[in-house]
């Protein structure tokens, strides 16, 4: 059998080695992503919702950084971010351990943790945050405290590379243009009325308008659980993300008024009554876009009603036909319609944002 020649035995060489180059590089280890970012975490103690809202300049920021768990606990994992620190310390949370604990313990476990920012609170408003030293400037938290202060976690106050544990909520950032983000993230959380949501949300535009990251602006998130709370009984009741965006903030509070009027059931305060004139712009709006060929005459009675019924459910305000569907009219109540949603009707129809009914 003949040898083979110098060439091919050359490039058989070649071969092996470019195959177990490949091989060895499909099995090292990947490098957790320079997630720069700022986050919120809390607890609402009159409920008990738990969430995180969250902006950075990196794509997609909802699958790595926020995670929560009804009736368990809700962590932000950022700067070289490590999903140990939401997927391990959801599970220890759930098995006991405290907001601070669970920190503690996937961080003992974790050889790059000065690398890392983490926030984390529990279902009993136990709250810890973690800066690691190596952590980009600026960097650092505001941790809530139970009689209502702030401690901060900083270069300045020599604390970073260590747990500390505090109350409800904790605000947190890398890569920052200054400390005055996490300060206003904080200042608005505390001032802003209404649900935990409300208060993420503006917790994250103040930071935005603050300085918020030294990179500039990618993808948000927020993220808040509630037990059976959200579509069809699931746990998450508040679900947005922002993929890539020029303005990621902006874009939330955008999606977070469309979730609350498609996913949020009427607040008393926004029925009105329909009057002969509403009732006829909504025949009106209704002839143009072919769902009434009927006269325009601000009738209102079982057939407007039946129609009004039919139409709110086409255009997805499922969670407000209730009080529309409710009214008794042969009984002389008064057939109300929430002012949200006649203004998105209105809205739709002068934007443009719909197809004629065909017959």
């Amino acid at each position: 059998m003949p040898l083979l020649s110098r060439p091919i035995l050359k490039h058989f060489f070649f071969a092996t080695l470019l195959l177990l180059l490949m091989q060895f590089a499909h099995t090292m280890p990947k490098p957790d992503p320079l997630v720069s970012t700022f986050s919120i975490v809390a607890f609402d103690p009159e409920n008990g919702d738990l969430g995180v809202a969250v902006q950075s300049k990196f794509p997609n920021v909802r699958p790595v950084v926020p995670w929560a768990k009804a009736g368990v606990g809700a962590v932000a994992t950022q700067s070289f971010a490590s999903l140990d620190y939401g997927i391990k310390g959801l599970e220890l949370m759930a098995n006991g351990a405290t907001a601070a604990e669970a920190l503690r313990i996937v961080a003992e476990n974790d050889e790059r943790r000065e690398q890392r920012q983490v926030g984390i609170v529990d279902a009993h408003g136990n709250a810890a945050t973690w800066t690691g030293h190596k952590c980009k400037d600026w960097g650092g938290s505001r941790i809530g405290q139970a009689d209502g202060s702030v401690v901060v976690v900083s270069d300045e106050a020599g604390n970073k590379g260590t747990v500390v544990t505090g109350k409800n909520f904790t605000a947190q950032g890398n890569i920052l243009v200054g400390k005055e983000t996490v300060e206003a993230m904080v200042k608005a959380f505390q001032e802003t009325e209404g649900e935990l949501s409300d208060r993420l949300v503006a917790a994250l535009v103040a930071g935005g308008k603050a300085g918020g990251d030294r990179r500039g602006e990618q993808s948000a998130a927020l993220l808040v659980v509630r037990a059976g709370a959200g579509y069809d009984g699931m746990d998450n009741y508040i679900d947005i993300s922002v993929y890539d965006h020029e303005t990621p903030i902006a874009e939330l509070e955008r999606l977070y008024k469309l979730n609350n009027l498609y996913f949020t059931q009427s607040k008393p305060e926004n029925m009105m009554p329909i009057t002969s004139e509403i009732a006829k712009e909504i025949q009106t709006l209704w002839r143009k876009r072919g769902f009434y060929d009927g006269p325009i005459n601000g009738k209102v009675d079982k057939a407007f009603q039946d129609l009004l019924i039919f139409f709110m459910g086409w255009e997805n305000y499922d969670l407000r036909i209730q009080k529309v569907e409710n009214v008794d009219l042969a009984a002389g109540e008064t057939l109300r319609i929430d002012r949200e949603v006649l203004e998105d009707m209105r809205a739709v129809l002068r934007k443009g944002l719909w197809k004629p009914v065909k017959k």
